[in-house]
Formats: structure tokens, C-alpha cells, sequence
């Protein structure tokens, strides 16, 4: 075992743990006879959280016409499966709007960028009926949460990662042969740790190499994709290469239109502006 894979294991078992409204929250969406009336129970006992579910239902994102001022409400307007997995976002985002060093991401540049990629893969799923939004909202918006504990690695050796990156090897492929792991695979042991469903934790693990599962999920083909739509060149700008690194079988699993692409680059610019001041909570 390589040095560094001890101190990333201990630093993943002392990952601070779900807070306890996700957690039920989380264990709520895992059983399809949750009632609204369970879901208010649970908000009841957190003003602070009930606030920040009303402060999204009433976001222009989600485009209701009318105030949303209760639960109850929102829970009619948006489902109950989204409004969990909004609770669920609003319990992550102090971890997430942090700087991520290592990645030369500013105080909130990760949350961000994982509130694009939950956009782009909301879009992508949009019109297809065999993939439901809320499957790939989440796995999304966490896919990069293994950086919070592998930034300070990355530093460490950067130096070595850069060397292979230089050589033509992809970013995520140097962390594992540097650090013997790599962020996906640590996303994964958080998520695991938070009990999160297999589903969610496979998207993550996976969302750089949708070719390795034998049955590769949709949701795993979605959110890798969504990712490289999301890309930028490490300073904020865009990445135009990104067309040149699409797997050609997952555009055929999915049955995608590549033509769609740009549109849907559109429509993360327009509204993760949006979408991150309505998922940011003081």
C-alpha cells in the first residue's frame, strides 16, 4: 500500500458524517411510502432547513408562478423525491463551497461547478423517458466531493501528477498511479460512508470511466457527460476540446444527438448563476 492511500483512508473515516436531517432524509428516498406528512415532520424540527427548502421552491429555476410558502406546498409543486434530493443539496453545500487546494479551486468554484454539471444532466435527461431528472440531480451535484479530501494530497505531489499529466495522461489517471486512488474513488467511499443508494455511489466512482462497470448505468453515462459539457481549462474558461474526449459508446447508449451539446452549454451558462444563489445558504 502506498504512503499516501493510509492517510487518505484515515482522513475519508474522519470525514464529518451527514447531517442528521439529510441523513433521514436520504433513508426517506429510499422508501417510496414516505408521506408529505413525514417530510414536514422532519422540517419541522429544523427552521433553518425549512427556510432554505422555501428559499428554492421560490428560486426562478424551478419557474412556480405562485410564492411557495409552505412545505406542504412545495412538496405538490416540485415532488417529493426533488424536494428530498434539495434538502439533501442544502446539507452538503458548507462542505462543498469551500476552496479546494490541490485543484486551484477558489471558495466556491467546486460548488459551483457541480451545480453546472446537476444542470447540464437535468438536460440531457430531459426528453428521455426511460431516465427520470431526479436520478441524476444528486449523483451530479457530488460527483467532485472526493477533492475535499484528496486536495491536500494533490498538493503534496503535485509536482509527480503534473509529470505524468505532461506526458499525455489523463488528470484523474495520474492521482491514482501518484496516490494509489483517485477523487472519483474516494466520492465514493464518502458517499458509501453516508449510505447513500449504489446507484448514486456508482455515478460517482465512475464518472470519469463509464466504459469500466460491465452494466454501466445510465446515470453513470449522464454524469460523465455532464462533466465533460462542464469542463473548463482550470482557470474558469471554458474547454473547447472537450468533443474530442466524448466516448462514442456512451453517445450511442444514450441515444443522444451530439448536436444537442451546445445548447445545452447554453443553458448551464444561463442558469447556474441562478441555480448556485438558490442552493447557497448562509
Amino acid at each position: 500500500m502506498q504512503p499516501s492511500v493510509k492517510g487518505i483512508i484515515s482522513k475519508i473515516k474522519s470525514f464529518p458524517s451527514m447531517p442528521a436531517t439529510g441523513a433521514k432524509m436520504l433513508r426517506m428516498l429510499e422508501d417510496p411510502e414516505t408521506t408529505v406528512d413525514e417530510i414536514e415532520d422532519v422540517l419541522r424540527h429544523d427552521p433553518g432547513l425549512t427556510g432554505n427548502v422555501l428559499k428554492l421552491a421560490n428560486s426562478a429555476y424551478f419557474g412556480i408562478p405562485s410564492k411557495v410558502a409552505s412545505t406542504r406546498q412545495a412538496v405538490l409543486l416540485l415532488g417529493l423525491k426533488k424536494l428530498i434530493q434539495l434538502v439533501i443539496a442544502s446539507c452538503v453545500n458548507a462542505a462543498m463551497d469551500k476552496p479546494v487546494p490541490g485543484y486551484n479551486m477558489a471558495p466556491g468554484n467546486l460548488w459551483r461547478h457541480s451545480i453546472a454539471v446537476s444542470i447540464a444532466a437535468q438536460a440531457l435527461v430531459k426528453d428521455k423517458k426511460d431516465i427520470e431528472v431526479e436520478d441524476v440531480f444528486t449523483p451530479a451535484l457530488l460527483h467532485d466531493i472526493g477533492k475535499l479530501i484528496l486536495g491536500h494530497f494533490v498538493t503534496e505531489e503535485q509536482e509527480a501528477i503534473e509529470k505524468i499529466v505532461n506526458t499525455g495522461v489523463p488528470y484523474v489517471l495520474a492521482e491514482n498511479i501518484v496516490l494509489g486512488t483517485d477523487h472519483a474513488e474516494v466520492g465514493a467511499q464518502i458517499l458509501t460512508q453516508w449510505s447513500f443508494p449504489r446507484d448514486v455511489v456508482d455515478a460517482v466512482r465512475w464518472h470519469h470511466d463509464p466504459g469500466f462497470p460491465e452494466r454501466a448505468g445510465a446515470a453513470i453515462d449522464i454524469v460523465y457527460l455532464a462533466n465533460l459539457l462542464c469542463q473548463t481549462d482550470g482557470a474558469g474558461n471554458e474547454d473547447e476540446t472537450y468533443c474530442a474526449d466524448l466516448s462514442p459508446a456512451v453517445i450511442e447508449r444514450l441515444g443522444l444527438d451530439i448536436s444537442q451539446f451546445e445548447d445545452i452549454k447554453t443553458k448551464v451558462a444561463e442558469w447556474v448563476d441562478e441555480l448556485s444563489e438558490a442552493l447557497t445558504f448562509n
